[in-house]
């Protein structure tokens, strides 16, 4: 049964289903870990006015979450490698 989405809610844009995709691919999760990216107003002086966030819940284990200073539809590959790699999650 395909489920339509609740009048006011969007879908994500090929962009955030992208971005998911390749969290999967750099981190190597499984199916069963779930993938959140999320555009939340940034308040911090000398950033820019929206913050990217990507969490990794795992169904076993600690969530992990990274934070990028940028909207999510300037965010690239290069970006989610640099950051995912080579930063600590909060």
């Amino acid at each position: 049964m395909y489920l339509e989405p609740r009048p006011g809610i969007a879908w994500p844009g090929p962009h955030l289903r992208e971005l998911r995709d390749l969290v999967r691919v750099l981190l190597g999760l499984d199916d069963d870990t779930a993938v959140m990216i999320r555009q939340l107003a940034c308040g911090e002086l000398g950033y820019p006015p929206l913050e990217t966030v990507v969490e990794v819940l795992p169904m076993d284990g600690k969530a992990r979450r990274w934070t990028l200073h940028g909207p999510a539809d300037q965010i690239t590959e290069n970006d989610l490698r640099a950051t995912l790699l080579h930063h600590r999650p909060s």
